[in-house]
């Protein structure tokens, strides 16, 4: 199978939207390329480092570091959380990774990216998808997966809060907020087993290959 297939999957925080993304590129063999990763290895890197000027630094980074040495990092921590939202409004760094993206999705022809801003901004053009999903979830049942990534060090009323002020930063923030393009297909994962939005994904992709 090596014709072209570009999807983008967009979604509030905790949404469900790795999974689906991570479930379509094995079914499909895609690159698979998440965004959100990037800005928390972003974060990561700012708070343990503490560099003194803070985008020149991560220009330097991104311009050398392959995507495979940031999958290995442990990113998902409740400090990274909480700081990753504000680093996310961040024009500057938005463009880092903008540019960091293209770079990947301009050598790959098939490939699923997924974050917040895939099919309005990193998506929408030169290359455009060929189908874009849009994930959201009750913020209870999104809040008690993420509390149990977290391995519960956290408490669950504080994972609700802080993913219900991250989803509302993305979709309020200036740059590049979080919203749903009109062909979008809706995921919502509150109401579908991991095999049930997998069959809602597949039944897309196969209309259009």
């Amino acid at each position: 199978m090596s014709k072209s297939l570009i999807v983008a999957c967009d979604g509030e925080a905790a949404s469900g939207k790795s999974t689906g993304a991570k479930l379509l590129s094995k079914k499909y063999k895609l690159l698979l390329l998440n965004s959100g990763l990037l800005y928390r290895y972003a974060s990561k890197l700012l708070i343990t480092k503490k560099p003194k000027k803070p985008i020149p630094y991560l220009k330097k980074i991104f311009k050398r570091i392959s995507y495979n040495l940031i999958k290995k990092q442990s990113l998902h921590s409740q400090e990274i959380s909480n700081h990753v939202g504000y680093l996310a409004k961040d024009k500057a760094v938005r463009d880092i990774m903008r540019i960091y993206q293209k770079k990947i999705i301009k050598k790959n022809k098939r490939i699923c990216v997924e974050g917040r801003d895939i099919a309005t901004k990193i998506l929408n053009k030169n290359p455009r998808y060929d189908l874009a999903f849009y994930f959201t979830c009750k913020i209870s049942i999104a809040a008690k997966r993420r509390w149990k990534e977290l391995k519960k060090k956290v408490t669950l009323k504080e994972v609700q809060k802080s993913l219900a002020k991250r989803t509302k930063m993305d979709k309020k923030r200036k740059h590049s907020p979080l919203k749903k393009v009109n062909d979008a297909i809706l995921i919502r994962t509150d109401r579908l087993s991991k095999k049930e939005v997998l069959r809602r994904m597949s039944n897309e992709v196969d209309k259009i290959t």
